[in-house]
């Protein structure tokens, strides 16, 4: 299962959170990295994150019509 780690952006929905997972991507043509975000949500039992929580979240069976990850675990 693959697994990533991101910050916690949204909590705003119940038992789920929006994660914005960071990676780097290399331009074809000029060679130069770029940054892109990309959002996921994941599956949050209870409600235990709040905004900016670091976090890592595991691939899961789809959960609703947009959750696919469940959190692991709360970094800081």
């Amino acid at each position: 299962m693959r697994t990533k780690k991101g910050v916690v952006t949204s909590t705003k929905m119940t038992d789920t959170i929006a994660v914005s997972v960071h990676s780097y991507k290399i331009h074809p043509k000029y060679k130069k990295k770029f940054r892109v975000t990309k959002k996921f949500y994941a599956h949050d039992e209870g409600n235990t994150c709040v905004e900016w929580d670091t976090v890592e979240i595991s691939e899961s069976k789809p959960i609703s019509k947009l959750k696919r990850w469940v959190l692991l675990k709360k970094l800081s």
